[in-house]
């Protein structure tokens, strides 16, 4: 459901790019097709949404897939608490598209920058929107932190030290340990914000003690780690999928621990480099500038340790692999652009230019869009039973990242040409050329979302031809695969006892040595969580709690805070949180998957 969210979400934020690229490239000593006040509500909600709605639910989603399957276990930690804070995020989602209709949007950006975004500068409901929106959402992706960090920390398989877990499962540990850390601070800086728009206090106005820098130095407090909360991953995604597809365990394991906890610190150093020009003086800029380039190491030593796990395999450039291959391209101009950016004097140069929004796109879209691409057509089959359409998906992935370098390579030279951002009309003519490229880009990265559709519709209806019989289509190394695709409700008939750092690659060699499974295990009954509409009724009273603070409802607000209030009395005394699974019935389920894997060892020796 997350995903689902997520794409449907990143959908509607890609409009919002298409409309600006198209505007840029007809606004060239023209007014273009979008007012300077519609133009700028899109830019704000393109950003926004991207981040909040797009991104953030598809990184959550796939964790929260993968996770108890690599983890060996049969759940996550809180399942009721998982499915609120899916909910408020969808809540949040809905709130934001609901300004689209009535009311407006925020024209600040999509980080609502004070003071324009106070009472005075935007005295309408656009900040409102925002403001609520992203405060619901907020708390939904720190209750996933949390519960996803307590999942890591305390439920593994007997066996699993922290030393064998799989890399993914150790980047998503970064990555929620940064929610957990980062939230509240996003939270506490938006109630700041709320509480001066809404009972006139002055923590980021420009008079009455207030100081807008404050909201610049909080804001990216939050806004560099989320960056890596998004990107982290991602690293986890690349790395099962090219250690997999180059058929060999991953390079460097405990390096590449190293590097992602170390990433996952320093996080927190560098949010000063996106406002040098701020004017905190020499010292300081110098200090945050040498702490951006030291957080590149980090990622420079996962791509080397990439780069030795491809070489002397026999790679298969399956599309999660182009995916993964296409990421390391995108990322090192992207990276470079970063530690250029890194310079004080040169972000002097640089700064609000449009040579920041290709650095900002050329790493965030292959650190995330990309690797969630990957993600979703490497563990489908997992999800589905059936793998995706490998020839669309190819076509895909080529008219994506075709597209992609066709939009942002040319903003890089504008950018050194001196055009900011946020314009909504040109006056140069001698930028139009680039403008227009920029707009064919936008049309190619079209084409492949059209692919994409078209890779799952092929797909669906070939589900027969593309079934997935043994659990383990693409030959894996982590105990996902060792389950039936899709796995059953409780994941593992029996937890996996772990040996090694790949645990199911272990398991798999020594049944093709005997050609023959390990004996069938004593099944015993299992016990697992209730369905609760707990997550569901809670973002029903979120949403209007937020609708009626954005249009001063007061009684709607206290009525939808009392409903809250009653829902969360009523699951608090719920009498029956649980269900049993017999074992027989386990049993049945679990033969299934044992038929399938006892037919394949037969193959392959019929093969040999």
């Amino acid at each position: 459901m997350y995903c689902l969210l997520g794409v449907v979400m990143l959908i509607r934020g890609f409009t919002d790019a298409i409309m600006m690229r198209v505007q840029q490239a007809v606004a060239v000593n023209a007014p273009g097709f979008l007012p300077p006040e519609h133009y700028d509500q899109i830019f704000s909600a393109h950003g926004a949404i991207m981040i909040f709605f797009g991104a953030m639910p598809l990184v959550i989603g796939l964790m929260n897939f993968v996770l108890p399957l690599q983890l060996g276990v049969r759940d996550v930690a809180f399942p009721t608490f998982n499915s609120v804070g899916f909910w408020l995020t969808a809540a949040g989602a809905l709130l934001i598209n609901v300004s689209l209709v009535v009311g407006e949007f925020a024209r600040t950006g999509w980080l609502p920058y004070a003071p324009l975004s106070e009472t005075t500068y935007s005295p309408g409901v656009g900040v409102d929107y925002y403001l609520w929106s992203i405060q619901i959402s907020g708390i939904g992706t720190l209750i996933s932190g949390i519960n996803l960090t307590t999942t890591i920390l305390k439920m593994r398989a007997p066996g699993m030290g922290y030393m064998r877990m799989p890399m993914f499962a150790w980047t998503a540990l970064g990555a929620n340990l940064l929610i957990v850390a980062a939230f509240p601070v996003l939270t506490a800086t938006l109630a700041m914000l709320t509480l001066d728009r809404y009972l006139d206090f002055h923590f980021f106005t420009n008079d009455a003690g207030g100081n807008m820098m404050l909201f610049m130095d909080l804001i990216w407090i939050w806004g560099h780690p989320e960056v890596y909360i998004l990107i982290l991953p991602a690293f986890g995604i690349f790395s099962e999928v090219i250690a997999t597809f180059s058929g060999k365990p991953l390079f460097g394991y405990r390096s590449m621990v190293a590097a992602t906890m170390f990433i996952t610190l320093v996080a927190f150093m560098v949010w000063l480099h996106h406002f040098f020009t701020m004017g905190a003086g020499p010292a300081v800029n110098a200090f945050f500038g040498i702490s951006t380039s030291i957080i590149a190491v980090g990622t420079g030593v996962k791509m080397y340790n990439w780069l030795f796990t491809m070489y002397g395999g026999r790679i298969r450039f399956a599309t999660p692999m182009l995916w993964s291959l296409g990421f390391m391209v995108t990322w090192i101009i992207g990276g470079m652009t970063g530690v250029l950016l890194a310079v004080p004097p040169a972000d002097f140069v640089l700064h609000n230019s449009l040579f920041l929004v290709a650095h900002f796109h050329n790493t965030i879209v292959p650190g995330t869009v990309f690797a969630v691409f990957a993600g979703i057509t490497f563990w489908f089959p997992k999800a589905f039973g059936f793998t995706l359409d490998e020839r669309w998906g190819k076509i895909a992935f080529w008219l994506s990242i075709t597209g992609f370098m066709v939009v942002f390579v040319p903003m890089y030279i504008l950018g050194f040409e001196g055009m900011t951002r946020r314009l909504q009309h040109v006056n140069i003519p001698e930028w139009r050329p680039n403008l227009l490229v920029m707009a064919g880009g936008v049309g190619i990265m079209i084409l492949g979302v059209v692919a994409q559709v078209t890779q799952l519709v092929v797909s669906i209806r070939n589900r027969k031809a593309l079934q997935d019989m043994t659990g383990d289509p693409w030959d894996g190394r982590s105990l996902e695969w060792s389950t039936s695709s899709p796995p059953p409700v409780f994941n593992f008939a029996v937890l996996p006892d772990v040996h090694g750092e790949e645990a199911y690659w272990g398991i798999k060699q020594r049944a093709i040595e005997a050609q023959q499974l390990p004996e069938q295990p004593d099944y015993q009954p299992i016990e697992m969580p209730l369905n609760s509409s707990t997550g569901f009724f809670a973002a029903f009273f979120s949403f209007f709690t937020g609708f009626a603070l954005v249009w001063h409802i007061w009684w709607l607000v206290i009525l939808t805070l009392a409903g809250a209030y009653a829902l969360f009395v009523i699951f608090a005394w719920r009498q029956h949180d649980e269900y049993e699974i017999s074992a027989n019935e386990v049993a049945r389920l679990d033969q299934r998957r044992r038929e399938a894997r006892q037919a394949w060892l037969d193959r392959r020796e019929q093969a040999a």
